[in-house]
């Protein structure tokens, strides 16, 4: 999940053109992803449609058979044609609210966002199947459905109550972003000023409850500090469910280095995304230097939002955004594996949660998979290792999760409370 983002149609509507379709893969190497991917489901960890659904489409799952069924002014990334040629085989469905919506206001959101994902789940019933285990994924990609699972993106979401993570594990909810924009009370962002320069004792309550029920523990969005103790502190294998290598970008969302070395022992997954804005450093730079341009005219022509529109424009096609391509995924990928090794990398394109013209072209819908699968094919990589990439890593740390809970499970669950007592108003 990024800022919140403007669509811009028209860019949309040409990289729509450009799918994966469009893009021929040799007959013998399809053959192949589609060999390894009927053995091992592919996995994304992260995907933003039920935001999309929310801001969008007043919360309705219907038109989502194919892409040609919703409206042009907001086009979707994903829809059940899309998912299966694709070959997704299982996905994260993000149940994400902004970091500024806290207490019970967020409980009732974030319920209202995993109510839209099982509505999903209910009105495509041959193309999507709720998965609650490791082995409810396999079960599921082996009848030819696409494994649907939920995650909640951001600490802030449970509202400072335990009971509430609880509620959320029992709804299907798989795993959770630790924090999001913001520092909450559990631990510092990424993309926040430190506050506590890692996490706090609170934030040790709530890694231990998540590992006795074992939902996995989600550090995309966290700040290095926050990283670095998490995996000290939890029982259980950690995932980012949707970030890139910092060595290749230097956004503050990405994974350091000594961070993808500490993964290895912990046993855990970063699951590569496709925004350009972390995956590109002359994007990245390209990216802020247009916001400052945008705001610069903000300022320049207030009221005047077609002169503003104009000369935006002027300015773009006299600084073009830096190209990239699908190896641009496939670097990160391969960065994350020569630090971390083979076990310890799997996807998240954090797709419907970028624009189409934020992704490598062919890499802006759910079925652009095959893609970068062919890209690390023609880099040399090996069946095994792509069904680890693929889902096989993920698999094994949702098992190694769920080893761990069943290790924990005569302790009672915890109580703790995670904001200060009131005196004068003790329920809160």
């Amino acid at each position: 999940m990024i800022p919140k983002k403007t669509l811009l149609l028209a860019a949309a509507l040409t990289l729509m053109s450009t799918t994966a379709s469009a893009q021929p893969i040799p007959p013998k190497v399809q053959a192949r992803i589609d060999r390894i991917l009927r053995a091992t489901p592919l996995i994304d960890g992260h995907n933003d449609i039920a935001e999309q659904l929310r801001e969008n489409y007043g919360l309705s799952v219907e038109g989502l058979a194919s892409g040609t069924d919703r409206r042009p002014d907001h086009p979707l990334m994903t829809d059940m044609a899309r998912l299966h040629e694709g070959r997704v085989g299982g996905q994260f469905w993000s149940v994400y609210i902004p970091s500024e919506v806290t207490g019970d206001h967020a409980i009732r959101d974030t319920i209202e966002q995993i109510d839209i994902v099982k509505r999903m789940i209910k009105a495509y019933p041959n193309d999507l199947e709720l998965a609650r285990t490791a082995d409810d994924v396999v079960r599921i990609h082996k009848s030819g459905k696409v494994a649907s699972m939920i995650g909640v993106e951001g600490g802030h979401q449970i509202g400072g109550s335990l009971a509430a993570l609880r509620a959320f594990y029992d709804l299907g909810a798989r795993y959770m972003t630790f924090t999001h924009f913001k520092n909450n009370e559990f631990a510092d962002s990424a993309t926040d000023d430190p506050k506590y320069h890692g996490i706090t004792d609170v934030g040790r309550i709530v890694i231990h409850e998540m590992n006795r029920l074992g939902m996995l523990v989600d550090l995309s969005h966290v700040s290095p500090e926050t990283m670095r103790d998490a995996l000290a502190a939890s029982r259980a294998p950690v995932i980012f469910s949707h970030s890139d290598a910092r060595a290749l970008a230097d956004h503050p969302r990405n994974v350091p280095d000594d961070i993808l070395r500490k993964l290895a022992a912990n046993g855990g997954v970063v699951m590569v995304n496709f925004y350009l804005g972390h995956l590109s450093e002359p994007y990245r730079q390209w990216s802020a230097e247009h916001s400052a341009e945008a705001a610069r005219l903000d300022s320049l022509f207030v009221g005047q939002p077609d002169i503003r529109k104009a000369k935006l424009a002027e300015w773009e096609r006299a600084h073009p955004a830096p190209g990239a391509g699908v190896g641009l995924i496939a670097d990160h990928i391969d960065h994350v594996v020569k630090v971390a090794g083979h076990d310890h990398v799997g996807l998240g394109g954090d797709l419907d949660g970028i624009g189409f013209d934020e992704a490598p072209p062919g890499m802006n819908s759910v079925a652009g998979y095959p893609l970068l699968f062919a890209e690390l094919i023609r880099r040399g990589w090996s069946d095994e290792d792509l069904a680890k990439l693929a889902g096989g890593n993920v698999l094994r740390v949702m098992r190694q999760a769920e080893a761990v809970a069943a290790s924990m499970k005569n302790e009672a669950p915890a109580t703790d409370r995670l904001q200060p007592w009131s005196a004068t108003d003790p329920w809160k």
